[in-house]
């Protein structure tokens, strides 16, 4: 047994720390969090001290003891968990959890997974910074008591099932109310001129007038005057100019350019660089400072000199702007600056370039650059042209990287012809086209991260989780918004004459942007309605400033969380009671048969149109919406629609077909069977033809491929991939196999070593009552009847296990039948 027992969050930060200590160190995984709140109960006390009740939870109790029996035999016990607040509070709950004695026990942090730093951290051992850790439970209780107290208001005003959370819920605020800015959005049309020109040389070269016309009229009369123009150059005037690098990446800003460069969602971002940060392949991932330490900077500049040249390199010193930046004291940057590539995977070497890349850069020179400025004028009229150009005179970092935009309407000015004042060019075209304003655009995932830091809302450990909560939860989704076609108009001088064309183009189309569901509309409106205090954004950006008054030690975190509390129970009692129910109804119209109100509502299996009042004698009708309705933008029309299902579409084989709108979609129905329409395929005017074709389509996939042991074998894809049914077992078929010419020694096969695998598992097999019992993952029991599935204690003797045993267990678990009682 060693005599040091090192404990870290993570079996693969494990695995690289165990490589820089000698034998006498024993470096074991947490496995992340030990303790946390219990899941089933509040577990704040709300009327003392707020003191939190943590427990182990089952998955955690088997670790928890490994490490306890350990510690007990270590002479020394070091916590190395992370640096930030989390990892803190990590070691703390280490320390309560495994009963350690301060004299035997030693706090170590580092912000690079290599030799010399963790050295230099056992060299330099603390004691934990209840500081931070006060900071942690702040925030953990804080979020606890608004999630626990606002979602129960919402099963009971908005839809049961629902959850509230204090930065997801801003979060999607936020997109809620870009999508109704786009919504509202009225766009203003005028008339952008764009012309190509041609040199001596026969250089082409473009350029463009400064100002939009208003009107048609405006831009025509413009093009008609230049009719027979003579053009010149009026002015060139040249600059030196230069562009320097961003800094070294944060957290956000490493979010958003791989976002912008390699199209990683912000989670999977996170993942990638805390595999990398395990490896010890970068420092922390989790950081607000741009800072670079004087190692750092000394590494970057002797591989910019040996690499580029000493003209490239240009030490700098950026200063961290975010207000309240955490205590990670370094930028996300390589631990080994010569290392400019990896060979991990693909997803890991391309996130570790752009950090390498990054990195250098911010320490690499000015790119020198000459901006050149021309204009055009002509002998017609007094409008000039203006065409740009660029040539940069030196490359400095701009031979490493250069940072992307959110801009999607920046234009990179381009190379010029060699140009000189009074020359004649002449005009090969000149076009007016009439371009409309555009509303500011959706949020992708790094366009939010960007905003939540400017309003100072979140930290970077929450960005990832939280965008990945408000998707989870359907209040936004990630999805495809069709857009809609318009006409517009260009006006086009060319060979002398002035040509009009009609064009169309399709606006509002996005793909990938954050876009708020029907559902997070309506529970965004209620929130916002009743507590808008909690939703405010300088109210949540107050709250970061206040975690991290308690992290340096200058604010109580308990008088924080009672001084929030005081208001925020009395507002959460009062809109329980009094509140109106949110549905986010809206009427839409009259039915012309009933006279009755038609109304676009949610309902209990989500947002519906109805007709009638839910106070009627008669019971209102329904019909769900489909594919890309929602109920901000249904219109009367599209709603009455809904209420022709279902319909009769013919016959087939002397049977009817029949389409319908169920609650997982439109849907074929023939035969006794249901055949679901594919995403293209509308309810409303699909044909006899397009049904029979899916019906078809459906026998086949469901048609026996073989025959074994008597019984037929069928195939089909499910949610975790390609399988075979077979006597009522489902046989997931791996990529090894030829899944669509699978051969009669292949299926036998996959069946064998299914029934041998499923032989392997049972332990019991009560026939007579139809329990079985079957080995389970980690090396549990589970005891099985139909659906109904009891994961028994490890303490059980598993041979031991009697029938009576196993019923009892069953029954335990079995729903209770309400009984109904009959009216009088």
């Amino acid at each position: 047994m060693a005599k040091n027992l090192v404990i870290v969050e993570s079996p693969a930060k494990a695995k690289t720390i165990e490589k820089f200590l000698g034998k006498d160190y024993q470096v074991e995984s947490s496995f992340g969090h030990i303790a946390d709140l219990p899941s089933k109960e509040l577990g704040v006390n709300v009327e003392g001290d707020f003191k939190p009740k943590y427990i182990v939870s089952t998955d955690k109790k088997s670790v928890v003891k490994k490490l306890k029996d350990l510690a007990k035999k270590a002479e020394t016990v070091w916590l190395a968990s992370d640096e930030d607040r989390e990892g803190e509070a990590i070691a703390w709950h280490l320390a309560e959890q495994l009963k350690l004695k301060e004299e035997g026990t030693k706090r170590i942090v580092f912000h690079e997974i290599t030799k010399k730093a963790i050295l230099h951290a056992v060299e330099n051992p603390r004691t934990i910074n209840y500081n931070l850790v006060n900071a942690q439970q702040a925030r953990r209780v804080l979020d606890r008591l608004v999630g626990y107290e606002l979602s129960p208001v919402l099963w009971r005003k908005v839809k049961g099932g629902l959850s509230a959370g204090r930065v997801q819920s801003v979060a999607v605020r936020l997109i809620v109310e870009r999508e109704r800015q786009i919504e509202d959005f009225v766009p203003v049309a005028s008339y952008r001129v764009d012309a190509e020109f041609v040199n001596a040389q026969g250089k082409r070269f473009k350029a463009k007038l400064g100002k939009n016309f208003e009107t048609k009229e405006e831009a025509e009369a413009f093009l008609n005057s230049c009719l027979n123009a003579e053009f010149s150059i009026a002015d060139l005037q040249k600059k030196p100019a230069k562009k320097s690098p961003a800094p070294p990446f944060t957290t956000s800003t490493l979010q958003q350019e791989a976002s912008r460069k390699l199209g990683f969602p912000v989670a999977k971002t996170m993942m990638m660089a805390q595999r990398l940060y395990e490896a010890g392949l970068i420092t922390y991932m989790r950081t607000d400072s741009v800072n670079l330490s004087d190692d750092a900077k000394s590494a970057a500049k002797e591989e910019i000199s040996n690499y580029y040249g000493p003209e490239y390199s240009k030490p700098r010193n950026y200063s961290t702007k975010a207000k309240g930046a955490q205590e990670a004291h370094e930028a996300i940057r390589p631990t080994d600056m010569t290392k400019h590539e990896v060979q991990v995977d693909y997803d890991q070497d391309r996130l570790y370039s752009l950090i390498w890349k990054r990195t250098l850069a911010s320490q690499m020179s000015d790119a020198q650059l000459e901006r050149t400025a021309v204009k055009i004028q002509n002998n017609a009229n007094d409008k000039l042209l203006v065409a740009n150009g660029e040539v940069i005179k030196f490359e400095g970092f701009l031979k490493v990287y250069l940072e992307g935009t959110d801009n999607e309407d920046e234009e990179q000015a381009g190379m010029l012809p060699a140009l000189q004042v009074d020359e004649r060019v002449e005009n090969t075209f000149i076009s007016a086209t009439e371009r409309y304003t555009r509303p500011s655009a959706r949020y992708t995932e790094a366009a939010l991260v960007k905003r939540l830091e400017e309003l100072g809302i979140g930290r970077p450990s929450t960005y990832a989780p939280t965008i990945s909560t408000i998707q989870r939860r359907q209040y936004i989704e990630k999805g495809t918004v069709e857009g809609k076609e318009r006409g517009y108009v260009q006006l086009m001088l060319k060979d002398n004459a002035v040509k009009e064309m009609n064009l169309t183009e399709k606006v509002g189309s996005d793909k990938g942007k954050l876009v708020p569901t029907d559902i997070g509309k309506i529970v965004n409106d209620f929130l916002v309605e009743n507590f808008e205090s909690i939703l405010d954004y300088g109210f949540t950006a107050k709250v970061e400033n206040e975690f991290d008054e308690i992290a340096s030690g200058k604010e109580d975190w308990t008088e924080m969380i009672r001084d929030f509390y005081k208001g925020f129970h009395v507002r959460v009692e009062d809109v329980a009671a009094n509140a109106e129910r949110a549905s986010g109804q809206r009427l839409l119209g009259i039915d012309p048969d009933s006279g009755k109100n038609v109304y676009v509502r949610l309902g209990r299996f989500g947002a519906m149109v109805q007709i009638g009042e839910a106070t009627d004698e008669e019971k209102p009708r329904f019909a769900s919406l489909q594919g890309d309705q929602n109920m901000s933008t249904i219109t009367y029309e599209e709603a009455m629609d809904l209420f022709k299902l279902p319909k009769v579409l013919g016959l087939y084989e002397e049977k009817e077909v029949e389409v319908a709108n169920g609650r997982f979609g439109p849907y074929v129905k023939f035969d006794s069977k249901y055949v679901s329409l594919e995403k293209d395929d509308n309810p409303m005017s699909v044909t006899l033809e397009r049904a029979i074709e899916l019906i078809e389509l459906k026998r086949k996939a469901d048609a026996p491929i073989a025959e074994y042991e008597g019984m037929p074998v069928q195939k089909g894809v499910g949610r975790f991939g390609p399988y075979l049914k077979w006597n009522s077992i489902f046989i997931n078929v791996n990529k090894k196999y030829d899944f669509d010419n699978l051969s009669q020694e292949d299926i036998e096969t996959l069946i064998e070593d299914k029934k041998r695998k499923e032989r392997e598992k049972l332990i019991h097999n009560f026939e007579e009552v139809g329990i079985r019992v079957e080995k389970a993952r980690w090396g549990r029991f589970n005891v099985i009847k139909g659906k109904i599935k009891v994961e028994l204690p490890k303490t059980t003797e598993i041979e031991k296990l009697t029938q009576d045993e196993a019923v009892k267990m069953i029954e335990a678990k079995t729903p209770k039948r309400k009984s109904v009682k009959k009216k009088k």
